[in-house]
């Protein structure tokens, strides 16, 4: 019987994740993660048969000393599960409109990557890394690149286009594309699945939260809309990015206030968000924690937080018209019952009661419905885009 196991990986710009999956069972064989890029404490970590271990990459290591180990010393100490892959599946962040779906990977698709690279900077650069590291690692084994913003390709013109010269649309791509969009498809598929409905019959909102997050209408299987625009900054607030705000601000930052346009950038997309609001962390654990010790940043951190997150999702009512539940993933949507239970109260108007029980039951792996009955459906399902990368490259094969 033909094996099943694909390489999953998902490179940043400073970090690599990895995984080998089973691509029909779902079952994880090697999951890890390599970090702290280009720095003194490069260092790789992972959990194979249950052992959890790590290991120094040494000073200025990357992607590619990251991609040896992996070969060299992880899969070398357990030769049967390097012989047994079948295909190497890469997360690419950003596929423009020139890709709508999973593709095999050859000249002209690196080619294709490399010509997105302006629309995600910080991530094509590193996927391409990836994939030429992996090739030189891995030969001739088959290699799948899976996009991020392919699902979103359904989004109906009125609801991608920016109101701008149109030129600039036709002549350069600037237009709303969309991220997460592994995570919206797998977790709006479960979600059918959990009503016991068809795909192609069930309309959800499906929340992708974590330190970066997206809002998605997901109509009969099919993405209609989504928070996050040509980049990743638009939408939500986030952990360090801020989301929506009014583009004046820019030209008042630098016009008025001697912002470069470098400090701008770096300001939104890595010194805002939880981060700008709390003047403390970006992370939503010690948030949490602060709210409950009163600290008025991490209050007004976790208020805007689901406002915010509240607004898009009543305003994706719209092109769902019928809504047939809500989910809730990623990493602050499966664990933080406090801040699903505080961005349903601001949804009440639509008849959403938070089950306590069933709320504080949702966390930490676990999953499932956590509203009243006899109410909307708000639901908890944890996200597993490495699985929906594995399955792609298998298909493809």
């Amino acid at each position: 019987m033909m094996s099943k196991l694909v390489l999953v990986l998902n490179c940043g710009s400073s970090s690599l994740k990895f995984a080998v999956i089973d691509a029909q069972s779902g079952d994880e064989h090697l999951s890890g993660l390599a970090e702290c890029f280009n720095l003194v404490d490069a260092r790789i970590k992972w959990k194979m048969d249950g052992n959890k271990e790590q290991a120094e990459l040494g000073a200025g290591a990357a992607h590619r000393e990251a991609l040896d180990f992996i070969v060299n010393t992880i899969l070398a100490s357990k030769p049967e599960l390097k012989e047994q892959l079948v295909a190497i599946g890469h997360r690419v962040v950003h596929g423009g409109e020139k890709y709508t779906k999973s593709v095999l990977i050859d000249d002209a698709v690196v080619a294709g990557i490399e010509q997105c690279a302006s629309l995600a900077p910080l991530h094509n650069p590193a996927a391409l890394i990836g994939i030429r590291a992996a090739q030189a690692s891995f030969g001739a084994l088959p290699q799948v690149a899976v996009f991020d913003t392919a699902f979103h390709q359904s989004m109906p013109k009125h609801a991608y286009a920016y109101a701008i010269p149109q030129k600039l649309y036709r002549e350069h791509g600037i237009r709303r594309y969309g991220m997460h969009g592994t995570s919206h498809l797998f977790v709006s598929r479960e979600a059918a699945q959990a009503l016991s409905k068809d795909v192609n019959d069930t309309n959800v909102i499906t929340c992708h939260l974590g330190n970066g997050g997206s809002v998605t209408a997901v109509r009969g299987g099919k993405s209609v809309d989504t928070s996050m625009g040509m980049t990743p900054l638009e939408g939500l607030v986030m952990g360090t990015r801020s989301g929506d705000l009014d583009p004046a601000i820019i030209f008042h930052l630098v016009d008025n206030l001697g912002y470069t346009l470098d400090e701008v950038n770096n300001m939104l997309n890595k010194q805002s968000g939880l981060l700008g609001l709390s003047e403390l962390t970006n992370d939503c654990r010690g948030i949490e924690e602060g709210f409950e010790e009163g600290n008025k940043g991490c209050t007004l951190a976790l208020e805007v937080f689901c406002y915010r997150l509240a607004k898009y999702v009543a305003s994706y009512t719209v092109p769902l018209k019928r809504v047939d539940a809500i989910v809730f993933t990623g990493g602050i949507g499966e664990n933080s019952d406090l801040i699903r239970k505080k961005v349903l109260e601001h949804l009440a108007i639509f008849g959403y009661q938070v089950d306590d029980e069933k709320n504080l039951a949702a966390r930490f792996g676990g999953e499932g419905v956590i509203t009243k009955d006899g109410t909307p459906v708000a639901m908890v399902i944890p996200t597993n885009e490495e699985f929906v990368i594995a399955s792609d490259a298998l298909g493809l094969i």
